[in-house]
C-alpha cells in the first residue's frame, strides 16, 4: 500500500539525484543490452583543451561590443521560443548582448561553429529537467542552426514530455525531456503542472529514462522546483535506504552506461532589487547592466541546497558514475540584466495592475535569447570535447 510521507526538501533532492542516475542508467543499460538497433554512436574524438587545465567557472563579465557576441540574431533562428524573444517583444536596449565571460586565469574558449557541428555529427544530446534547461536547449538549437550554412534539413516532433530536434544532414539530435524533479512527480505534465503541493515518486525513473536510452550526451538540472517547502513522496513500504540499495543492486547487474553526463548547477533569480541597491518593490524589470561585483550573491539561491547537490554528485563519482558539474551559478548571479522581464510572449492579457506595475508580470527566472544561456552552452561544449 502506498503511503504519502513528508520529508525535508534537502534530503529529497539528494535522493532524487541518486535515483535519477542509478535508476536512469540501469534503464539505459537494460535497453542497450536488449536492443540491437538504433543505438547511437558513443565514439568521441577528444583532444585536450583549456577546460582540462583551467577553472572556467571563476571569472567576471567584461563588456565587449567588438567581440563575436551575440552568437546569432533573433531573426536568424525561426525556432526561438517566444518566451525568450526579448527584442521581438519590445526590448530596446542591446548592451545585455555584448558581455563576454572572462575566466580569471585563462581565456574563454569561444564557439567554433564549424568544428562543433562536425564533432557533434551522429550524436544525440538530451537535455532533461525543467524550463531553465529547456531555455538552454533552445539556445543550443539556435547556436547550431545559425552555424550550419545553406539550406538546412530539419526534423523533429513533440511526444508528450519529449521534444526532439534533428539536423538531418549531420545526423545531430538535440532533444529535451520535461522532468522538473528528475524522478516521477505530479509535475510531469509539460502543460499542466502548476501546483503548490509537490509529490514525487521515490525510486520511479523508468518512465522517464526510457526516452534517453540512445543519448550520447545527457545534460540535466534540478533545483528550482525543489525550492517548494511542500515536497512529499509516494512509496510502497520499506525505508529510503532499502529503496536506494535496491537501485544500487540493479545497477550492479548491468554494464555501466557510456553516455557522457553533465549537471547544470542552479541559476540566479533576480526578484529583489534592493539586494543590488535598487528599490525594494522592484526586480529585474528595467535592468540594463550587470552587477559589477563578482562576489554578489542574490538571496534566492540557497547555498545549502547547492552543497547537497554537489555532495550527491561527488558521491556518485565515487561509485563509478562520472558526472561533470557545469557550474554556472556564480556567473549568473551578476546578470540581472539578462532576463526577459516584461519582454516576452504573454499567454494571458496583462491586467490593469500589471500594466501599471510591469514588475508584477516580469519573468526574472528565465533568460533572453540570444544571451546568457549561450555562454552556458559554450562552457558545456568546452567540457564535452575537452
Amino acid at each position: 500500500m502506498r503511503k504519502l510521507c513528508d520529508i525535508n526538501m534537502y534530503t529529497m533532492i539528494h535522493y532524487s539525484v541518486f535515483i535519477f542516475f542509478f535508476g536512469g542508467l540501469a534503464t539505459i543499460s537494460f535497453y542497450r543490452n536488449n536492443t540491437s538497433q538504433g543505438v547511437a554512436s558513443n565514439t568521441f574524438n577528444v583532444t585536450p583543451t583549456i577546460a582540462s587545465t583551467c577553472d572556467l567557472f571563476s571569472g567576471r563579465w567584461v563588456h565587449d561590443n567588438k567581440s563575436h557576441y551575440p552568437l546569432y540574431e533573433e531573426h536568424e533562428c525561426p525556432y526561438l521560443d517566444k518566451s525568450y524573444a526579448c527584442q521581438t517583444y519590445g526590448r530596446k536596449d542591446f548592451k545585455y548582448l555584448q558581455w563576454r565571460w572572462q575566466p580569471h586565469d585563462c581565456d574563454f574558449p569561444r564557439f567554433d561553429e564549424k568544428a562543433i557541428v562536425e564533432r557533434l555529427r551522429g550524436k544525440r544530446l538530451m537535455f532533461v529537467g525543467d524550463s531553465l534547461v529547456r531555455n538552454q536547449w533552445n539556445s543550443m538549437i539556435c547556436m547550431l542552426y545559425t552555424s550550419i550554412p545553406g539550406v538546412k534539413r530539419i526534423g523533429g516532433e513533440l511526444i508528450g514530455s519529449l521534444r526532439t530536434f534533428r539536423f538531418t544532414d549531420y545526423n545531430i539530435s538535440i532533444d529535451f525531456y520535461w522532468a522538473p524533479m528528475l524522478v516521477e512527480s505530479n509535475g510531469d505534465s509539460p502543460t499542466n503542472h502548476l501546483t503548490a503541493f509537490r509529490i514525487v515518486r521515490i525510486k520511479s525513473i523508468e518512465k522517464h529514462a526510457r526516452h534517453w536510452v540512445n543519448s550520447d550526451i545527457l545534460i540535466f538540472n534540478s533545483y528550482r522546483w525543489w525550492r517548494s517547502h511542500v515536497v512529499n513522496f509516494l512509496k510502497s513500504g520499506g525505508s529510503l535506504l532499502d529503496d536506494l540499495n535496491n537501485v544500487y543492486e540493479e545497477v550492479n547487474m548491468v554494464h555501466p552506461s557510456k553516455t557522457k553526463l553533465f549537471f547544470m548547477s542552479a541559476t540566479a533569480v533576480h526578484v529583489m532589487a534592493n539586494k543590488w541597491g535598487g528599490m525594494s518593490t522592484m526586480n529585474c524589470y528595467g535592468e540594463t547592466e550587470p552587477v559589477m561585483d563578482d562576489r554578489f550573491w542574490e538571496s534566492q539561491t540557497d547555498p545549502k541546497m547547492l552543497r547537497i547537490l554537489e555532495s550527491s554528485l561527488h558521491n556518485l563519482n565515487a561509485k563509478g558514475v562520472n558526472v561533470q558539474i557545469i557550474n554556472i551559478t556564480q556567473l549568473t548571479q551578476c546578470r540581472k540584466d539578462g532576463h526577459p522581464a516584461l519582454y516576452r510572449k504573454h499567454w494571458r492579457p496583462l491586467t490593469d495592475e500589471q500594466k501599471k506595475n510591469p514588475q508584477l508580470a516580469s519573468d526574472c527566472s528565465h533568460w533572453c535569447l540570444p544571451g546568457v544561456p549561450d555562454i552556458w552552452n559554450e562552457l558545456l561544449l568546452a567540457y564535452i570535447f575537452r
